[in-house]
């Protein structure tokens, strides 16, 4: 990272002799046969310099005084100008990743942020569903891109324990029979319920009913019965989150925030106006919409209960400095007007809120709906991945063929989510998914799980790595190089494809380069080693980042 700021200063520098003052944008390049940085300015500022774009990159290079760690600048196309990295830098960088491979990729642009991430956000007594794999799988990712990136984080898990989708839930309970101690046929009670408040005007009654009374816990029965689905539901959320590898800092919960919602409503009557009596926010004075914050029964609705969660989170962690919300992007307008409430109520706080929206995942044969029972829960996605997985993990090599069966079909669906920009919809493709030929989670595991074999088999012939004078692999090093640079993007974008992509590039790199060497019992053995335990600890943190298992076998 360091010898990428310094190539940009003295870019800038040599620009200023020749009076460009252009902003100098530096990357990484794509395609290595070039170079390894590249820069567009003589692109962007020729016309203002009354020459041509080659003309003005050849001034800028005969004006750059040598940098150290450069090799040597090209002009390639029509003006870019591109940067190759010395032998010597090279030599240096692998030393380092060879020598500390844990802190490899690390940066510090975020230390000192103390940083709020709510994702996955699952109400008890519904399903967990493939929406809610998608928004922890995304969620856990942007956390650890953070802390990568130096930032504390904390895990913030938002949870609907109140509200008529739970009392529809509970209506569906008491209809069905179901027992309240098992949660697997929560979501089938909450389709029954929600359906007939839509359609039955008798059974909205009811339901309206059980929500009065849940609020003022006034039904000894029925807050019995909501208690214990309560808590199973929420222990069932808990195995999943076990298996995905997230640890939740704090639980949120409506039942805990609705109070101090409903309070901010009401000490803001100019804000939130009184129309038949419900409480409304007019939206449309600020070119949003107008949303109800108070029902006409008094009541806190979804909306003032995130004002209340907001101001929650503050009084809890007030050394916060950013509180990121991901979600579907289906509340995008929802959460303007939210938002815009709360710049009028809580200026502070609104500044440090950011909703990030993703796409939706979506089955073959369209849209899921709580409501109608068309879902695919996290756990029966899970366990068909895994049953998959185990037939193809029984002649592995692993000590525990299980629980490789069960990190494969994890790193299958994360990386099915995490391989574009998050605010794509996906069509999950279950052999796609768990393809060990390229652009997949187990073709990266099976990728990591190979140099770790290689690895092992040097070990065993007393092989150690050579970081000086790599030849045969040096293209796939300085692919690696990039890996601190990608970290940084994803960190700053709040955008953990770039991880992904990266990790699927430098992984075909790898297994194209393997097919055609030989790695073990050559002349130059040593150095092949340690081009093969760069890839190794890049694909291993890589993977991390991404919530992703390296599995040591495969």
């Amino acid at each position: 990272m360091e010898l990428l700021m310094m190539v940009r200063k003295e870019i800038e520098r040599a620009c200023g002799a020749l009076g460009v003052t252009a902003l100098v944008e530096l990357e990484h390049a794509q395609d290595l046969q070039h170079g390894d940085l590249t820069t567009n300015i003589a692109l962007v500022a020729a016309k203002d310099a009354g020459k041509s774009p080659r003309e003005l990159a050849q001034h800028i290079i005969q004006n750059l005084a040598p940098i150290e760690g450069i090799e040597r600048a090209d002009i390639a196309g029509p003006g870019f100008i591109n940067f190759r990295f010395s032998q010597e830098y090279i030599h240096t960088q692998v030393t380092h990743i060879l020598s500390d491979p844990t802190t490899w990729g690390r940066i510090s642009e975020q230390t000192g942020e103390t940083i709020m991430v709510e994702f996955t956000d699952p109400n008890p007594f519904k399903a967990f569903h493939i929406g809610h794999l998608m928004s922890n799988t995304i969620g856990e990712a942007i956390a650890r891109t953070l802390e990568n990136a130096g930032a504390k984080v904390i895990r913030a898990n938002y949870q609907g324990d109140v509200g008529v989708h739970i009392a529809c839930a509970l209506w569906g309970i008491q209809q069905l029979g179901i027992d309240p101690h098992t949660a697997d046929e929560f979501g089938r009670a909450y389709a029954r319920g929600a359906t007939a408040y839509k359609e039955n005007q008798e059974a909205k009654k009811e339901i309206d009913l059980i929500n009065k009374k849940l609020y003022e816990r006034s039904d000894p029965v029925l807050n019995e019965v909501y208690d214990t689905g309560r808590t199973h539901s929420l222990e069932a959320f808990e195995r999943i989150y076990g298996i995905l590898g997230t640890k939740f800092d704090h639980y949120f919960f409506e039942s805990e925030v609705a109070a101090v919602g409903k309070a901010i409503i009401e000490a803001h009557p100019g804000i939130f106006i009184e129309s038949d009596g419900a409480r409304i926010f007019k939206g449309e004075e600020y070119g949003l919409h107008t949303r109800v914050f108070l029902n006409n029964k008094g009541l806190p609705t979804y909306e003032a209960k995130e004002l209340g969660l907001e101001k929650t989170k503050m009084d809890l962690y007030p050394d916060t400095t950013r509180m990121l919300v991901v979600t579907a992007h289906e509340i995008v307008e929802y959460f303007k007007v939210l938002k815009k409430a709360m710049e009028l109520v809580y200026p502070d706080i609104a500044e440090k809120l950011m909703h990030v929206p993703h796409g939706m995942m979506r089955l073959a044969s369209g849209k899921m709906s709580s409501r109608t029972g068309n879902v695919v829960t996290g756990e029966v996605l899970i366990a068909a991945l895994t049953d998959a997985a185990r037939e193809r993990a029984k002649d592995s090599r692993a000590d525990d063929p299980e629980r490789l069966a069960q990190e494969v079909a994890v790193a299958a669906i994360k990386y099915q989510i995490l391989k574009q920009g998050m605010q794509k919809d996906i069509i999950f493709n279950e052999e796609q998914a768990l393809s060990l030929e390229g652009d997949s989670g187990p073709y990266l595991q099976y990728t990591h799980a190979r140099t770790r074999a290689l690895l092992r088999k040097a070990n065993e012939q007393h092989v150690t790595p050579d970081a000086h004078h790599v030849v045969s692999g040096n293209e796939i090093v300085r692919r690696a190089l990039q890996f601190p640079y990608v970290a940084k993007r994803s960190a700053t974008e709040l955008a953990p494809h770039y991880i992904a992509q990266f990790a699927t590039l430098l992984a075909g790199q790898f297994n194209t380069w393997y097919s055609q060497e030989q790695i073990l019992d050559t002349d130059d053995t040593r150095h092949k080693i340690a081009v093969v335990s760069v890839v190794a600890e890049t694909l291993k943190n890589a993977l991390y980042m991404l919530g992703i298992k390296g599995p040591e076998t495969m």
